[in-house]
């Protein structure tokens, strides 16, 4: 009778390991699949901040301005529509307790975002930029190392310490700078790792 019961657990043991390292595969074939999705936010991103830098630090002419002022607004719907798509309505979209805490920790990131600021502007009566940036980096740092850490991706969590370390340096540095360091991190932690997504969801569609 004691056999029985501790194969019994034995056995309730590895089907619960093998249920977590599926949902595990699925959600980083998840992520594979999506890996499109990673590149356009991270370019995207680090476009953003680099042209942000380059208007404050270079005389731009007016006419340049608009028009990147427009491409930008266009380049930017078109990608929140397309990430609004992959969410929601994707047929393909396969849905897991993993992939649905990664959302939470994304979206409770962005309506912390929104907080800081109230909180700020409440406070001080203002918003500070050379304050916000680093906080918010920080943030996103943090979501990019809880996503590393639930999907056991090493790649994801040094991308996420790397954007907090940036973070940190930014603070010592004035606005202008600061854009061109969050670039940079937008670049390492979701640019190269969306294109290393991108290139495991390649190789395994070949296999």
């Amino acid at each position: 009778m004691e056999t029985h019961k501790q194969n019994t657990n034995s056995f309730s043991e590895e089907s619960s390991l093998n249920v977590i390292l599926s949902m595990i595969d699925t959600t980083k074939r998840k992520l594979y699949d999506n890996g499109l999705l990673i590149i356009l936010w991270g370019w995207m991103m680090s476009i953003s901040y680099s042209w942000s830098f380059a208007s404050r630090k270079f005389a731009i002419p007016l006419s340049m301005r608009q028009t990147f002022k427009s491409i930008s607004i266009a380049i930017s719907a078109a990608v929140l529509i397309y990430t609004l798509y992959v969410i929601f309505f994707s047929r393909k979209k396969v849905k897991t307790y993993i992939s649905t805490s990664l959302k939470y920790i994304w979206f409770s990131v962005v309506a912390c975002m929104v907080l800081i600021n109230l909180i700020q502007f409440n406070v001080l009566h203002e918003i500070i930029f050379e304050l916000q940036h680093p906080i918010f980096m920080v943030l996103v740092g943090f979501a990019i190392v809880a996503t590393g850490g639930i999907l056991r991706y090493n790649l994801l969590i040094i991308g996420g310490i790397v954007f907090g370390l940036l973070a940190f340096l930014s603070s010592y540095l004035p606005l202008a700078e600061q854009l061109l360091v969050e670039s940079i991190a937008w670049i390492v932690s979701f640019a190269i790792p969306g294109h290393i997504f991108y290139s495991k969801r390649e190789k395994t569609d070949h296999v």
